[in-house]
């Protein structure tokens, strides 16, 4: 396989680094995580006009012909300057049901808003009761003449509190746990019966309950087949976890990069703490599990698309072996900065909580773990 970047995707890098490093410094990002809007417009309408937002569409659907390995660039430099604006939900995710499954008219409306920056997208997917089980679906979407009625509840949904649109999951047939009945729709935020609730996350990013109460929605919202999108959403999902696997491995890198630095600047007993072994070794193994990240999430995102079961191997192994990584190198950052490193003043941190939140995004390390081990016993 060639790991080797193109050189356009060198050059997007090097200009994002560089947007990130002038316009996202900690102290900046903790002034907005803390603002009332909790992002930067500005910043969103810089990442349209430096073609960010349309790198992974085709150029046919108005973007520049990219895909997953351009993603994967992106959300590297986003999580080494842990970037709050909302790139999976919006380009990952409803641009990957638009590109995948959404009519040209569909793809027309949506996707154009996309990539020059005016239309923001939420996935609205999680339940409080389903776990990481994609079909284990409460709303429901029912038939009502031409078009169907939202009613149900949505949990967690990240980025709602920005976005001017949401895409749906909802259940039109079938019972909670079917694997049939259920649909994808996309719908504009503000439309009568939609209400959420937002509030920031931990790792300082908004999200929102979302409720629908009887929202009426039209035909054209449908995307994909009726009652048989979960093959789509378990692909666009996949997608996901690959894009947030390079978020989690540029977050990693600078944990680490934080760790070694302070090594040598604390001291103890007259010396850096860094000259201790015990320390050495345990910042080499940071490095080490870095390094299989890097790996990993590589050979996931070359596997999004194969065959599905293919893809889903990968992209569960990714997800088991990054989310172990951060775990470890989270932990370790920590502990070596002793406990002035949980503080908020400390940018590591920060890192810390953004690859705890990681694991529980899309399937914990257990869900993907048991999802592996089914597809290599099936």
């Amino acid at each position: 396989m060639d790991f080797n970047f193109t050189e356009e995707q060198d050059m997007v890098r090097d200009g994002l680094s560089r947007l990130i490093r002038e316009s996202y410094d900690f102290e900046t990002r903790r002034k907005v995580i803390a603002s009332d809007s909790g992002w930067r417009p500005e910043i969103w309408a810089q990442l349209a006009e430096l073609g960010i937002l349309g790198m992974p569409f085709g150029e046919d659907d108005g973007g520049f012909g990219g895909g997953a390995i351009d993603s994967l660039v992106v959300m590297e430099e986003f999580g080494k300057g842990l970037v709050v604006e909302p790139f999976v939900p919006t380009v990952v995710c409803a641009g990957g049901f638009l590109k995948h499954a959404g009519t040209a008219a569909q793809k027309e409306e949506h996707i154009g808003g996309i990539v020059s920056g005016e239309r923001i997208y939420a996935f609205a997917y999680a339940e409080p009761q389903g776990r990481y089980d994609l079909a284990d679906l409460t709303t429901t979407a029912k038939k009502d003449g031409d078009g169907y009625v939202l009613s149900g509840h949505k949990a967690v949904v990240v980025g709602a509190p920005w976005a001017t649109h949401l895409v749906v999951t909802a259940r039109t047939s079938g019972e909670r746990r079917d694997a049939q009945g259920i649909s994808v729709f996309v719908i504009d935020k503000g439309a009568d019966g939609v209400v959420t609730r937002d509030y920031p996350t931990v790792d300082g990013r908004r999200a929102s309950e979302v409720y629908f109460e009887n929202a009426s929605v039209p035909a054209e919202a449908l995307i994909g087949e009726e009652g048989n999108a979960l093959p789509l959403i378990e692909q666009v999902v996949d997608e996901a976890i690959a894009a947030q696997c390079a978020e989690a491995m540029g977050a990693m890198k600078v944990a680490h990069a934080m760790t070694v630095e302070y090594s040598r600047q604390r001291k103890q007993f007259g010396v850096p703490i860094g000259k201790f072994q015990v320390l050495q070794h345990r910042m080499v193994d940071m490095y080490t599990e870095y390094e299989q990240s890097v790996s990993m999430t590589y050979l996931a995102t070359l596997k999004l698309d194969e065959a599905e079961r293919d893809r889903k191997l990968a992209v569960s192994a990714a997800k088991v072996r990054v989310g172990q990584a951060a775990h470890h190198i989270g932990r370790d950052a920590i502990q070596i900065h002793g406990g002035m490193g949980m503080t908020d003043e400390l940018a590591v941190g920060s890192y810390f909580k953004r690859l705890t939140i990681f694991d529980s995004e899309f399937g914990n390390i257990d869900h993907h773990m048991k999802r592996h081990v089914a597809l290599s016993n099936g």
